[in-house]
């Protein structure tokens, strides 16, 4: 693959005397990075400045090769014409325009004839089980069906980038799910370089091949969901990723992972399932736990890592956990990488939704 082939970037914008967004970026096509940070991290300054709406004050942004920002060299591609495609949270769809023709807006506004790129848009509509919406106007869609209209605006005038602004904020719960399925879908199938924009940490370790971690306008961390997870770096990221997330199967209130399997409360729900664990609802004890729990075995403790008043314990199998005691609870057990231990989890404590 051409070194040059995909997002190359270093942002540098400040916001004032108090914030100064610095961040280098680097995605591959065909790959999907999140940009996973706080409120207030710089994230938005992230997409207004890769789709063109603020210019950078030092670094550069070049796609597939071809500058499209660099001050120094006094170069400043105009947002329509960066062959960027963003889908930002709210959507933005032009109220007044039918659901068709806000698709077809993209290839129209590239001097596209009105037939060709209504049957384009018609046929991207299909592509996302909506074509029988074509008609209807943007107040009478649900969110997920303007969220579906948004990433086909983005996608039918074939971008050399997708940026994907907080993709499932504005979601329910459901209908979060189901689109989570069809945006991996659908980025599968997008050969350039992709950004997922998120504070969700869920999104972020589902949809994307690599995640960039940013706070108060820096990189502290990038890596694989795996590595974000399990070696955080800072106590954000310890925090975001301390909650474990398990794809399984479930069934009778059994969820199996792998080769394990794991009781739940929720006995009425079948099949594909996202399991999440919350780091402090795991009990580590060094004999056998008695009590109501019914999920206990014996592993080893990996790794600990120390955050403040919280300690990290990373256990192994039969299903690898992050666990969070305090510094005190460490004391008491007298464990170290290697020990072994126990683990118990009541099976109220495992959050179950169907993936």
């Amino acid at each position: 693959m051409n070194p040059l082939a995909g997002l190359d970037a270093h942002l540098v914008v400040s916001r004032g005397d108090e914030f100064t967004l610095d961040i280098r970026l680097r995605v591959p096509r065909g790959k999907t990075v999140a940009l996973l940070g706080p409120n207030g991290a710089g994230k938005s300054t992230v997409v207004a400045a890769l789709a063109g709406l603020l210019p950078l004050e030092q670094g550069h942004i070049a796609l597939d090769g071809r500058t499209l920002d660099d001050p120094d060299d006094g170069v400043l591609v105009p947002a329509e014409e960066r062959g960027v495609g963003v889908v930002f949270q709210d959507y933005v769809l032009f109220p007044h325009l039918t659901v068709v023709d806000n698709v077809a807006f993209g290839l129209r506004s590239r001097n596209v004839k009105r037939g060709p790129s209504t049957a384009e848009a018609k046929r991207w509509l299909e592509r996302f089980g909506i074509a029988d919406l074509a008609g209807r106007k943007p107040g009478d869609l649900s969110g997920g069906q303007a969220q579906r209209v948004a990433l086909a605006r983005a996608l039918i005038t074939d971008p050399d980038l997708l940026l994907l602004d907080e993709p499932l904020a504005a979601l329910d719960a459901t209908t979060r799910v189901d689109l989570r399925r069809t945006l991996t879908d659908h980025l599968a199938q997008f050969s350039g370089p992709r950004m997922v924009i998120t504070h969700d940490p869920t999104e972020a370790f589902l949809l994307a091949d690599e995640i960039h971690v940013i706070e108060n306008g820096a990189i502290t961390q990038v890596g694989t969901p795996d590595d974000i997870r399990l070696r955080p770096r800072t106590p954000y990221i310890a925090d975001l990723a301390g909650s474990n997330l398990f794809i399984g199967t479930a069934h009778e209130g059994t969820v199996t992972v792998g080769d394990h399997q794991i009781s739940v409360a929720d006995r009425h729900i079948d099949g594909p399932v996202l399991a999440a664990v919350n780091p402090r609802a795991i009990v580590i004890s060094l004999a056998e736990p008695g009590g109501s729990s019914r999920n206990s075995w014996n592993t080893r403790v990996e790794r600990i890592e120390h955050y403040g008043d919280r300690v990290r314990l990373q256990t192994g199998a039969p299903l690898p956990l992050t666990a969070e005691i305090t510094p005190a609870a460490l004391d008491d057990l007298r464990i170290a990488e290697g020990s072994p231990v126990w683990v118990s989890i009541k099976a109220t404590e495992i959050s179950v939704e169907r993936d």
